[in-house]
């Protein structure tokens, strides 16, 4: 048994001091840092120059399925919902479109050691459609074997039974996200999200009986109707069952980005202080359960991948959070996905008909994207290094030649040293590491150095980063 440690100190009046807007840092640049001037020869030159570096690397594969069979108020989303079949078939023919086209770019059955479905609901597919969908996939990509790979599903315990999980597992996911946001009847009328414990603890006992390497579930606080007192039993039931992973995501109310939202009653809303007792009773909760706090919304049991990987300096993040094999070139599918290859960020289209109209006229559905230069990339290895490990050596960093860091990081270290007089961070001319009460607002800390946010005009509105 791996010793408990502290791994979080919650510090209720620096959360209400700083809370703040800011980036989630899935990447950086942000995306909303994307140009339309970037397109698909701009990423094929990416996959290219990786060739060239290195070989073929082994990379990770995400497959977007957009439909949903009902509308959950509170998702952001990008969702089809819908209860036509045929969509999803058409779909999947345009999907398989792109997978030829990206197999071409990228070269004879590369290999995939991380698979992950979201969406969407992914599991809106059938069996059939599954089955058919991984035979595509695994015809032109070389997959890792079940032992060594990451292959993982997003599921709505609402729309699957105990058998479509042995399914699942047949197929061959081995990780499994069931979503849950919240047990209270109330609560999941106001978010049209009606979900009972005990289907979702069959699912759960369903994936382990299958033989799931690791299920997470995923919790929401700040939906209409919750409270510190309402919130907890939910907590207990959830710690009950004992996932490998919980993520327990703070909602944030933007109707004016999503229409969906806007069928949410806003003055059914938790107010900031209530919001703040629901995030304490999380981490309360959570940790004394023998959780580990890994970052951002995010804890895992000791024994779990992600926990390991963090104790060893080997965790990432991606687009789809955090990972054991982020580092790997990320190869994304379907509509509004995002690939990261390289020294670039590559966005799908938006929307089906940009999307089915670019896989017409035989074209990689790339609508945006960016090619990062050498201080992007410098600024990303910080920002990864402190939402992973909650420290950065500036000495390990690929500075320019004959730049001393205390130079580069002139203004961030000025940045810096507000927030180490809050408390949240020992920094130095040599590095910074995030101390126990600064790790909630580890992105308040990234945002220090990220110089799109303070030498550029603001072109998005982001969520409150507590």
């Amino acid at each position: 048994m791996i010793p408990l440690m502290p791994s979080v100190e919650f510090d209720a009046a620096l959360v209400r001091k700083l809370n703040q807007m800011g980036p989630r840092y899935t990447s950086y640049p942000t995306a909303d840092r994307f140009s339309a001037g970037f397109g698909a020869p701009q990423y094929q030159a990416a996959v290219a120059r990786l060739d060239a570096a290195g070989g073929q690397a082994p990379f990770s594969l995400y497959v977007h399925i957009p439909f949903c069979e009902s509308l959950c108020y509170y998702c952001g989303c990008n969702k089809i919902i819908t209860q036509d079949r045929g969509k999803s078939a058409e779909y999947l023919r345009y999907l398989g479109r792109e997978m030829a086209l990206q197999a071409a770019v990228l070269g004879a059955r590369r290999k995939v050691d991380q698979l992950h479905f979201g969406g969407g609901t992914p599991t809106y597919l059938s069996d059939a459609q599954m089955d058919g969908l991984l035979a595509q996939l695994r015809a032109c990509f070389d997959f890792a074997p079940d032992e060594e790979g990451e292959f993982s599903i997003e599921v709505d315990p609402r729309t699957v039974t105990p058998a479509r999980i042995a399914t699942l597992r047949r197929q061959g996911f081995n990780r499994i996200s069931l979503g849950i946001q919240d047990f209270v009847p109330a609560v999941q009328q106001a978010v049209n999200r009606i979900q009972s414990h005990q289907q979702t603890m069959e699912v759960l006992q369903a994936a382990r009986d299958s033989g799931f390497r690791s299920i997470s579930v995923d919790l929401i606080y700040g939906l209409p109707l919750q409270s510190v007192a309402s919130f907890g039993p939910t907590l207990d039931k959830v710690v009950a069952a004992r996932p490998d992973r919980i993520a327990v995501y703070n909602y944030a109310h933007m109707p004016q980005l999503f229409k969906a939202q806007r069928l949410i009653q806003a003055g059914d809303l938790p107010d900031p202080e209530a919001k703040l007792g629901m995030l304490g009773l999380c981490i309360e909760r959570l940790t004394a359960a023998g959780y580990v706090y890994i970052g951002m919304d995010h804890f895992a049991l000791p024994d779990d991948d992600l926990a390991r990987s963090q104790r060893q300096g080997r965790l990432q993040r991606n687009f789809q959070g955090y990972s054991t094999h982020a580092e790997a070139p990320l190869v994304a599918l379907g509509v509004s996905a995002i690939s990261a290859v390289g020294n670039t960020y590559a966005q799908n289209e938006k929307t089906l008909g940009d999307y089915y109209a670019r896989l017409d006229a035989g074209e990689l559905p790339i609508a945006r994207g960016i090619t990062l230069n050498d201080d992007d990339l410098l600024r990303r290895q910080v920002i990864s290094r402190l939402m992973c490990d909650f420290i950065v050596d500036y000495d390990r960093l690929p500075l320019p030649g004959g730049v001393a860091p205390q130079t580069y990081f002139a203004a961030e270290l000025q940045r810096l040293k507000v927030l180490e007089d809050d408390g949240l961070l020992c920094a130095g001319s040599r590095g910074s590491r995030v101390r126990m009460r600064g790790r909630l607002l580890i992105r308040n800390i990234c945002m220090a150095f990220d110089r799109y946010l303070h030498d550029g005009p603001q072109l998005a509105r982001y969520s409150r980063t507590i």
